[in-house]
């Protein structure tokens, strides 16, 4: 068991950390009250994990520990609900509705299509 907790937690620390970066980077990049940033690092991170589990499932080319790193560890701590969360009220509160509703929608969609693209393009290259 704390073999998998250093696992999942080098991979938490890993990803939050590149979260911190890349979605900095990405807000700075854009001057907007859309969050650009969350926006990026979720999409980023749904398809990453759609790609680590075609990985796992494809071959046994990930082991138990490398999935749990990749995907629990390291896009767990890539990704975050609770910030587009956050993110959302503060838009509904500053009465931004197009944003709310673009960054609402477009999340959703883009997720989902970016998770299942990573596990149909790695299951299709393997």
């Amino acid at each position: 068991m704390m073999k998998l907790l250093l696992i999942a937690g080098t991979g938490g620390f890993l990803g939050t950390v590149s979260r911190f970066l890349v979605s900095r980077y990405f807000q700075n990049l854009f001057f907007s009250s859309f969050p650009f940033g969350t926006f990026v690092v979720n999409i980023a991170g749904c398809l990453l994990i759609g790609i680590f589990f075609g990985l796992s499932q494809k071959g046994n080319i990930l082991g138990p520990e490398w999935r749990m790193f990749l995907t629990v560890g390291f896009c767990g701590g890539f990704t975050t609900f609770s910030t587009f969360a956050s993110e959302n009220l503060a838009l509904l509160k500053d009465g931004n509705f197009f944003y709310f509703a673009l960054y609402t929608g477009l999340s959703v969609f883009l997720g989902l299509m970016a998770t299942y693209l990573g596990n149909t393009f790695i299951l299709k290259i393997i």
